[in-house]
């Protein structure tokens, strides 16, 4: 089994190789790949070194799985060369998640539509992720109608970039702006490129992306995206609006047996999901689960992540290991 990591030295590249590590995934040869200043470095695997190669050598090893990290230019580029050469592509960009010919994929919900020939898989955007594997059960016990999500969302999904910014706002010292304003004691309603449509390209990912996992294409969905000043970990206020009545109960059992959730619900005590607890765990956090007492269907969330994990890393191998427990690599 040969499998190539390009983007090996990113922020979700280095969690990458620690999920395969974790996962102990079957891996004979291991190429890591990433851009020009990064090739020859070295990187640690299972204990080894390996020495960062061009793409070009990668591609030239034809590797079983190839996991991109690099960006959507990147992928676009490479990744169906990798393809082409008998390679299954899990692609971390947004660069193939709205075609309708390549599975777009959360694999507790929908790992049905990968098969034999899916050499491109996308994983979609880490707030999808979080998002759909909450919504998924509810929407098939209640039918929903609408969503209305709000989320809040740490500085590595931006990049080392913008980590760099909010240790340097810390310490009071200057250097690289990631963003246009400062981060540190603020927050900002902005995430990736403003659209023509008033909303931002994050925002319309929440929106394309929920309706192809969820097989919903005209499904009621808005968004906010708000950046804040958290190092790892994304959260997300949620209304959903169903197409018919539900018991509070029910809809609480439904999250509960969802797998890859956990319910931190106990506002008595305090007890929520919150990113600062989430940071290094797989699981999609939900709590403060209660009714909208505005409408008459209408259900409150509050959904918490690891976006280095779940939100990109973890989901990835989770495709993986499913490639090969189903035999296709």
């Amino acid at each position: 089994m040969k499998i190539a990591l390009v983007g090996a030295t990113g922020l979700v590249g280095e969690v990458i190789r620690k999920v395969l590590e974790e996962r102990n995934f079957p891996c004979d040869d291991f190429y890591p790949a990433a851009s020009e200043r990064s090739e020859g470095k070295l990187v640690k695997f299972k204990g080894k070194p390996f020495k960062v190669c061009s793409i070009d050598d990668v591609l030239a090893a034809k590797p079983d799985i190839a996991i991109f990290s690099a960006g959507r230019n990147v992928s676009l580029q490479w990744a169906e060369k990798f393809a082409k050469g008998n390679c299954f592509v899990i692609d971390n960009s947004s660069a193939w998640r709205r075609n309708p010919d390549i599975p777009l994929v959360v694999p507790e919900i929908n790992s049905d539509t990968i098969t034999p020939h899916s050499k491109i898989i996308s994983n979609p955007n880490c707030s999808t992720i979080q998002l759909v594997l909450v919504l998924a059960p509810l929407h098939q016990r209640f039918k929903i109608k609408r969503i209305v999500v709000s989320t809040y969302q740490s500085v590595t999904g931006t990049g080392i970039g913008a980590v760099r910014q909010l240790d340097n706002e810390r310490a009071g010292t200057g250097g690289h702006m990631a963003y246009h304003y400062p981060i540190d004691l603020n927050c900002f309603p902005h995430g990736g490129n403003f659209e023509k449509n008033g909303y931002t390209s994050e925002e319309m990912k929440l929106v394309n992306e929920t309706r192809k996992i969820l097989n919903e294409p005209v499904m009621k969905i808005t968004a906010t995206v708000v950046r804040i000043p958290v190092k790892t970990g994304h959260s997300e206020a949620v209304n959903v609006e169903f197409e018919k009545q539900f018991d509070l109960e029910e809809a609480r059992s439904a999250i509960d047996r969802q797998e890859g959730v956990v319910v931190q619900d106990d506002p008595g005590n305090n007890i929520y999901p919150m990113p600062k607890f989430c940071e290094g765990k797989d699981e999609v956090f939900v709590g403060r689960i209660r009714r909208d007492e505005s409408t008459e269907y209408g259900l409150n969330l509050w959904i918490v992540a690891d976006n280095l994990r779940k939100g990109a890393a973890t989901n990835a191998v989770q495709i993986a290991q499913y490639l090969v427990e189903k035999r296709f690599a």
